[in-house]
């Protein structure tokens, strides 16, 4: 098999990274992996290593929203981060952050907005939800903490209007650890609702 020179090979990664950023814009995918694999096939790509990186993609992503979305991505978003800021302020006496696509600005219509709580007892999310008349169903999420230790965590999800929530509830110390983001591998970003209130504001 004929290899392909260093800037074809760019290109080609280019352009995947492109198609995958398609891919989840328009059918509202969030796992990386599978829109690179489907990316790769509508390319006939089968050589690992031209696929590009998960950053590269959200680069591609965040630049396919601004071309082809404009001011209907601007207005899907803030109604995201409007509905995770009340939920937010419903849950606020478990310390929630947003964290996922929402805060990255790189979420699509479809992405449910996604909080970390953190509680002692998990039940006792699930009671305040109860308390305030909240429909909601328990839920839980594998979470990957480091390159060899993925927590299965318990979590709710429950609706604010049109937008999912979907909630991770962390031990009350799991605050001073973030798990890994499945976009770079770094420590996951986390916001406050100070913070939230300040991107919103913005």
């Amino acid at each position: 098999m004929p290899r392909r020179s260093p800037v074809r090979a760019e290109h080609l990664r280019r352009a995947l990274a492109q198609e995958a950023a398609r891919i989840m814009a328009e059918h509202g995918i969030a796992d990386f992996l599978f829109a690179k694999r489907k990316a790769a096939e509508r390319f006939g790509v089968t050589d690992s290593a031209v696929l590009p990186k998960n950053t590269e993609i959200e680069s591609a992503l965040v630049e396919y929203q601004r071309l082809f979305e404009g001011t209907t991505h601007s207005e899907t978003l803030h109604a995201q981060r409007s509905a995770a800021l009340s939920a937010m302020r419903r849950l606020e006496a478990f310390e929630p952050r947003l964290v996922g696509p929402v805060l990255s600005g790189t979420a699509t219509e479809h992405a449910e907005v996604q909080l970390h709580l953190f509680a002692e007892r998990a039940e006792s999310v699930t009671l305040s939800l109860m308390e305030q008349g909240i429909p909601h169903e328990i839920t839980s999420r594998r979470v990957k903490m480091n390159a060899e230790r993925v927590i299965e965590y318990p979590g709710v999800r429950f609706a604010v209007g049109d937008h999912a929530i979907a909630a991770t509830v962390f031990p009350t110390d799991g605050i001073r650890q973030a798990p890994v983001s499945p976009v770079d591998g770094r420590p996951m970003r986390r916001a406050d609702a100070a913070e939230l209130e300040a991107l919103l504001d913005h």
